[in-house]
């Protein structure tokens, strides 16, 4: 028993040096591809097996440092105070939902580029997506009045993609305040709108 508690000891903290050790190299490169698993490996004082056996892959490794890095979110998300916390009325819990989304990937823009764009199946199949979009969903259907749900849970997500992101503050040197105020205005004015005369979801 105490053999076993040592190795699992070890494991943990195997674990944690490895996500620090990808954490700071993600944040020091210029390009997420520059970081590869043996350069983790190399920084965390691991060999690459043990990478492979905690994290299964690259993927893998990134899913495991962006979860550390939300865990804070997801609290405040479940069980915290407005404005993010379930006793927040909806129609103010959506823009206050989204711009913790948007902060995030502002705050970890090579990482969620990274994860969004290095995975093999659809980014709209990935777990932290479909957490999001089940959560916004959730809280959209409480809205009287608003029809489609999923369909406009999609279309506000998209707004915070990474690759978006990447490419307004980066590329086009959009100021990050400039930003939340925009998307919280673009969130407001789909929560405020109606369907169309004449238009139905089904069509």
């Amino acid at each position: 028993m105490p053999e076993r508690q040592s190795s699992r000891k070890d494991a943990n903290r195997n674990r944690e040096a490895v996500l620090a050790a990808a954490d700071a190299l993600f944040t020091r490169r210029e390009s997420p591809e520059d970081v590869t698993m043996a350069d983790v490996a190399a920084a965390a004082g691991v060999g690459k097996g043990t990478l492979f056996r905690a994290f299964g892959d690259r993927a893998g490794l990134l899913r495991a440092l962006y979860e550390a890095r939300l865990e804070p979110i997801r609290q405040a998300v479940e069980t915290g105070p407005p404005p993010l916390g379930p006793a927040t009325p909806p129609r103010d819990r959506v823009p206050a939902l989204l711009d913790a989304i948007l902060c995030f990937k502002l705050d970890n823009r090579r990482l969620a580029l990274a994860l969004e764009e290095g995975g093999s199946s659809s980014p709209y199949q990935a777990e932290h997506y479909e957490r999001w979009h089940s959560l916004l969903r959730a809280v959209l259907e409480q809205i009287p009045g608003l029809t489609d749900s999923d369909f406009t849970t999609h279309a506000l997500l998209a707004a915070t993609r990474a690759d978006l992101v990447e490419h307004l503050a980066g590329e086009g040197g959009i100021p990050r305040e400039r930003m939340r105020a925009q998307l919280a205005n673009f969130a407001t004015r789909v929560l405020a709108s109606g369907p169309l005369p004449g238009v139905t979801a089904e069509e």
